[in-house]
């Protein structure tokens, strides 16, 4: 180490690496991961230490499901609000999702307006997808070669008439596309013909709402998208699953080798359909929020690695389009800032640990967008790191949160683990829940 411009050490009892929780002292220099040292290593001179005691350090959690919005639609969010409650609730690396901003990131200029953006609104660090629309095939490489870390479609609609779904036909055509320069497509996977077929009963009941989004709607959806990246050797990645019935197609897709990848998000895995009032319609996303009984199955294809990570889709609007009315409330759940507590305290209740965590929330993600720098407490990696202490627990007020609506589902719980602080390359952005001026830089997919 003594060759190593080393300026910061951070030290803990309990640091989570690749190869487990162990007591630790990480070397930072040059913004990256010089060593992972014993945790009585001396430090060099001229380095700072910061001591974490008990508290445990894990690698800063990448969310691959945010929307941003911005520009275009600014009073639902923005990248100074998203990014700011990123990082208060040790999330190091977003990828901003392509659609509710205007315009959509569905050509390279279009891409080239939103990072001018959010190049200097950004906490944390920020990445970019891609959209597939039925009229922009031939943006598909480009937009690739531009640095879009692969491309969104939505297979029923969207709910906003710029970002139109996808057919079967469509579908192939762009996968076939992406799938030939290389390319990732993900998907929101519910079928429209099943949408269609489903009773819509306006007003308050959330059991209505429920069963206007039944689960043939994404298990449909998801065995077609199957049979497509089989046929075409593609890679998928299915957003936001919802549906514990369509577990079983996924596992044998993977099992024949098919080449895709499947997400939750902490409102599947921690709240149900059992406890959501009437008029309530924070709780509306879509898919919806299920039963207990689909949810415990959910944790048991993450356990299996069915279902490889946990993001947000964090997915954000002004107080006024969440009426009492869901079938017309607009849908979506804003859980950036509380995420990692919501996921930790579920996961800890049904015994599993901080490293399952990790790997669902910073590993997996990081992998599955190709962010080789980021993920893990490794030599070489960024020195993104989030100081969490799991044993602490605290009661979600929505003042507190960052995003630029306070509307939450979360209100009123007590979650465990606090977030002490967050860590973008060596420099803090967050201290004690309160984000520091913003050091985020854009990134582009370099393979």
């Amino acid at each position: 180490m003594a060759d190593v411009a080393v300026e910061l050490v951070l030290r803990s009892t309990r640091v989570i690496t690749p190869e487990g929780t162990r007591a630790a002292s990480v070397a930072v220099a040059g913004g990256k991961i010089a060593a992972v040292l014993a945790y009585e290593a001396e430090v060099p001179a001229g380095a700072r230490l910061e001591d974490f005691g008990d508290d445990v350090l894990l690698p800063g959690l990448v969310d691959t499901h945010v929307h941003v919005n911005d520009p275009g639609r600014t009073e639902w969010e923005g990248f100074w609000t998203a990014t700011r409650a990123a990082a208060a609730g040790g999330i190091t690396t977003i990828l901003d999702m392509p659609l509710n901003s205007l315009p959509p990131t569905t050509t390279t200029d279009n891409l080239r307006v939103k990072q001018e953006v959010a190049r200097a609104k950004a906490h944390v660090d920020v990445g970019f997808w891609g959209g597939a629309l039925p009229d922009n095939v031939k943006d598909l490489a480009p937009l690739h070669d531009a640095g879009v870390y692969g491309f969104k479609c939505f297979l029923s609609p969207s709910g906003v008439d710029e970002f139109p779904e996808l057919d079967q036909e469509q579908l192939a055509t762009s996968l076939a596309e992406i799938t030939g320069f290389g390319g990732l497509l993900i998907v929101h996977a519910e079928d429209p013909h099943h949408l269609d077929a489903a009773p819509v009963v306006p007003g308050p009941k959330y059991a209505d709402f429920l069963a206007s989004r039944p689960r043939d709607a994404e298990n449909t959806a998801i065995g077609n998208l199957i049979a497509q990246a089989k046929r075409l050797n593609a890679r998928v990645h299915v957003l936001h699953l919802s549906s514990s019935d369509a577990l079983p197609l996924i596992a044998a897709a993977k099992a024949e080798g098919v080449r895709i990848t499947v997400e939750s998000c902490p409102h599947y895995l921690t709240l149900t359909a059992e406890e959501v009032p009437d008029g309530a319609s924070e709780f509306k996303c879509c898919p919806p929020i299920r039963e207990a009984a689909n949810q415990d199955l959910l944790w048991d294809a993450l356990a299996d690695g069915t279902i490889d990570c946990i993001v947000s889709d964090h997915s954000p609007s002004t107080a006024d389009l969440k009426t009492d009315d869901f079938s017309t409330a607009w849908g979506g759940i804003s859980s950036l800032q509380l995420g990692l507590p919501a996921i930790w305290t579920e996961a800890r209740r049904r015994g599993r640990t901080l490293e399952d965590v990790v790997r669902w929330m910073s590993a997996a993600p990081a992998n599955l967008a190709g962010l080789t720098q980021k993920g893990a407490i490794e030599v070489g990696r960024d020195a993104d790191f989030a100081v969490l202490a799991p044993e602490e627990t605290f009661t979600v007020d929505p003042a507190e949160l960052h995003h630029r609506n306070q509307v939450t589902a979360y209100a009123g719980k007590t979650l465990h683990g606090v977030v002490k602080s967050t860590w973008l390359r060596g420099t803090q952005i967050a201290d004690h829940g309160t984000p520091t001026e913003p050091t985020g830089l854009l990134l582009e997919r370099q393979n």
